[in-house]
């Protein structure tokens, strides 16, 4: 009972900070928003594996891919090492992101969708994987 109660209002005061804070900010004519995943154990490292090796499969990737649909984007994608798969996709236009990888059996998406996003990723070592998405308005 005394969780629930802690919960609710927890949940309470986030909504009304978040609330507060939306009402107060001025409205932006540009910006962009990036999300990263990254494993923190085995299990979602397998995941996040399997979920990019299931993207590439579809979109008849081996090793790595750039793909670009708009334009004024610019891409570039370095691997050093054996088993790598990188992916950078691009959706949208002024877009600028790389992936590069050093070591062997690793994995990363950077999906760039909107306009005007920067994103650049390094991954060094063996077996590592992750994930960014990133929105441009």
């Amino acid at each position: 009972m005394i969780r629930k109660t802690l919960n609710t209002l927890m949940a309470s005061l986030l909504a009304g900070t978040l609330g507060s804070v939306a009402l107060a900010a001025p409205a932006q004519a540009g910006g962009s928003l990036s999300i990263t995943l990254a494993p923190k154990n085995a299990k979602q490292q397998r995941a996040m594996q399997a979920g990019l090796a299931i993207y590439a499969i579809s979109q008849g990737i081996k090793g790595g891919s750039i793909k670009q649909k708009g334009v004024g984007n610019m891409a570039g994608l370095l691997q050093n090492g054996h088993g790598n798969l990188g992916i950078v996709h691009q959706e949208g236009k002024g877009h600028n992101g790389t992936v590069q990888q050093n070591g062997n059996g690793n994995s990363y998406g950077l999906f760039q969708f909107g306009k005007k996003t920067n994103g650049h990723v390094a991954q060094n070592g063996n077996g590592n994987s992750g994930a960014t998405f990133q929105f441009g308005w």
